[in-house]
């Protein structure tokens, strides 16, 4: 069947889930790990962190979309049945508990851990006079001159608040007795928690027997105990702590710039004065206070959310980076494929065969290692790349620019319509474009995401290309954080599919057809759904159809109608999806035959793999794109083939069934779109798919992939 087909056919809002409502269940999962027991105590901090950054970027972006389309009037509803209004309300109910259990768990279990393992979090009432004099000090010196205190009066406007900023709402009195308003931000170049060992410069941070010991002070409490030094001759009443989330979400009219790079900067500049879509306040904020902010900041009871405890605990994070190793997992190491310590010569090693890198188990070095010695080789023509996000002090750039000062012909796409990296990638397009590099900013209305490199190499027998792709960003920081998977090849149709990609990104190619490799949106869509139907074409002839794939979000909602179509003529179907997941698993007569599970470890499962049985002749895809919209419409995406029988062996045994036989961090999903954490029956073993691939990795000394 066609896409228009199946969707027609299958176009029921009981056959999808919100793509919203699945969003704040995998935020849910992400809770979980900082609620699990067993769980180390700073990486409990760690997942707090995360949920917190997950709820501020879901506020940036999605809410601030759903809460537009109200404004707008908009009530067609989704294919899942709900209106934006709907959606916005279930959102919200669904997320005040989450709070709540967040604010519960920090104040009740982690605070009180931390101080039993000598890390106290302490308000400034708590310090010795000794102490508070230091601390007042320190503040005269190092805080009082950074801040601004805004009054709000007749002659004096309603003060801007910056986007995620935390403030102290002030109530003062003047000499007369005049009531007034005044706000204080709090600077976020200072860290929010503040060391008061170092502080109070003492030597060593040890207690009794030795052990560690560190006193924490918040820095808005230490603002707060010493506001009278900003408004010397009137009294301070009261201050409260307020945190707001502004609408961030760019709206580019591309095909109106001349100048791509002066549009996004421009629109990054009027993305601090986006709309105030969610206001954090202290439990015991006065109402007049309240009515103040929300009145100035255009926002409705519904917008603000009470906190009983910490406001922004995302802040949390540096906590992590305390000296605590016996708080933390086991630190992990990726290690070196024995491959590329046996030959020096990069290209060498690449030509005798494909390599697959799993990363973190695998070094991200050889990444590195390849674009540096094709900077450095004379015989290196051209290097070609895409640049997503590359980090704030990439290792891969500064290559490029080398190669650039060398002579070679460098081209790179920067995508400097990367979400929250706008800025970061302007400046390398810049510092690439000083040396001679030829930089092409993206395609007009799309984004371009797909992971390639492209050396080309003047050899004795010819010109040659060597290609790496991957499912993850050029960024040697995340690749130790994320799993993510890298091919090396010289395979020639694949290198000559990359050359011809190149041309349609830099160029005015509208090449529809490729050899080996499929991309969006050009044709990843449909060719996903024709290998869909080739199971299912292969179970009515009296074989066998199976389809497992691992990927971080399924939304697209034709794709999801392929695969109920498969389940119903007997396709089976594994989905290993880590966050947004739309389909309806388990349903009689509609998805029995498919079973979601999602993990969420200790690294971000990024990796996308899609493996179709296609009577035992196994097709194996590795992807830049999950199965979004976004991704198969609106951007450039590559997926590419595994071809060598003995990577795909390694793939199946490596990630697919240890991914499968996970019963430690796998959730299932459930028809009500509630998971439940997978437990290990009687007798079988208990398996940690990230852990065993950390002990697999080791073992095999750094040598996952085997020949």
């Amino acid at each position: 069947m066609t896409g228009k087909e199946l969707l027609k056919k299958y176009n029921d809002p009981k056959n999808f889930f919100n793509r919203d409502l699945s969003w704040v269940e995998f935020n849910i999962r992400v809770l979980d790990e900082a609620l699990n027991p067993n769980l180390p105590l700073l990486e409990k901090v760690k997942f707090v962190s995360i949920f917190s950054s997950n709820l501020d970027e879901f506020y940036m972006i999605r809410i601030s979309g759903l809460k537009e389309q109200v404004a707008a009037n908009i009530l067609e509803p989704t294919i899942d049945g709900l209106t934006p209004t709907e959606q916005v309300v279930k959102i919200e109910k669904a997320l005040k508990p989450l709070i709540i259990k967040l604010n519960n768990l920090w104040m009740k279990e982690i605070v009180p851990q931390l101080k039993k393992h000598g890390v106290e979090l302490l308000r400034f009432a708590e310090f010795n006079s000794e102490e508070q004099s230091l601390l007042k000090e320190y503040y005269k010196d190092e805080i009082y001159p950074v801040l601004t205190p805004l009054a709000f009066d007749p002659g004096r406007p309603f003060p801007y608040i910056s986007n995620l900023s935390l403030n102290l709402a002030i109530l003062v009195k003047k000499p007369n007795g005049e009531n007034h308003f005044a706000r204080v931000k709090v600077p976020n170049i200072l860290p929010r928690l503040l060391q008061v060992d170092d502080i109070l410069k003492r030597e060593k941070k040890t207690g009794l027997n030795g052990k560690f010991h560190a006193k924490f002070l918040w820095l808005e409490d230490l603002i707060k105990e010493n506001l009278d030094m900003l408004f010397p001759g009137m009294e301070v009443i009261e201050a409260h702590r307020f945190r707001i989330t502004r609408d961030t979400d760019i709206e580019l009219q591309e095909d109106e710039a001349d100048d791509l790079l002066h549009v996004i900067e421009e629109n990054i500049r009027q993305r601090r004065f986006g709309s105030v879509v969610r206001m954090e306040i202290a439990s015991r904020m006065p109402e007049f206070m309240l009515e103040i902010l929300m009145e100035n900041l255009r926002i409705s009871r519904e917008d603000v959310h009470v906190a009983e405890g910490q406001i922004g605990l995302s802040d949390v994070m540096t906590l992590y980076n305390l000296p605590l190793h016996q708080l933390k997992e086991k630190p992990h190491y990726p290690k070196m494929p024995k491959i590329f310590e046996e030959e020096e010569d990069i290209f060498t090693t690449i030509k005798q065969r494909d390599i697959l890198l799993h990363h973190p188990y695998h070094s991200f070095t050889p990444v590195i290692d390849f674009i540096k010695q094709a900077a450095s080789d004379p015989d290196v023509l051209a290097i070609k790349q895409t640049l997503y996000r590359v980090g704030s002090d990439s290792p891969i750039v500064k290559c490029l620019i080398e190669a650039a000062e060398r002579g070679k012909q460098v081209a790179v796409l920067v995508e400097l319509k990367a979400r929250f990296d706008e800025e970061n990638n302007i400046f390398w397009a810049r510092e690439l474009e000083k040396v001679g590099v030829h930089v092409v900013y993206g395609l007009v209305g799309l984004k371009t995401h797909a992971k390639i490199t492209l050396v080309v190499r003047k050899e004795f027998e010819g010109v040659k290309r060597y290609v790496h792709l991957a499912t993850g960003n050029y960024n040697a920081g995340t690749a130790k954080l994320y799993t993510d998977l890298g091919l090396f090849t010289c395979d020639k149709d694949i290198c000559a599919d990359v050359s011809d990609i190149f041309n349609y990104l830099t160029g005015y190619s509208k090449q529809k057809d490729y050899r080996k490799l499929i991309m969006a949106p050009v044709n990843m869509r449909n060719k996903m759904i024709d290998m869909i139907n080739k199971e299912i074409e292969n179970v009515k002839a009296g074989g066998e159809g199976k389809i497992i794939w691992k990927l971080n979000s399924l939304v697209d909602s034709t794709i999801i109608s392929a695969l109920y179509e498969a389940s119903i003529n007997g396709v089976k179907i594994d989905l290993i999806v880590r966050g947004i997941c739309c389909l309806v698993p388990n349903v009689p007569g509609l998805s029995e035959n498919i079973k979601v599970t999602s993990i969420v470890g200790r690294f971000l499962e990024h990796s996308r793999l899609f493996y179709f049985y296609d009577n035992g002749k196994e097709k194996f895809y590795l992807s830049s794109a999950d199965m979004m919209p976004r991704n198969l419409d609106k951007r450039v995406e590559i997926s590419f083939p595994i071809e060598d029988k003995k990577l795909k062996n390694e793939l199946m045994r490596t990630l697919i069934r240890i991914a499968l036989k996970d019963n430690t961090k796998s959730r299932l999903l459930l028809p009500d779109m509630s998971y439940e954490l997978l437990k290990s029956q009687n007798g079988v073993k208990k398996t940690n798919s990230q852990e065993w691939l950390i002990k697999h990795s080791i073992k095999a000394g750094g040598q996952i992939i085997k020949h």
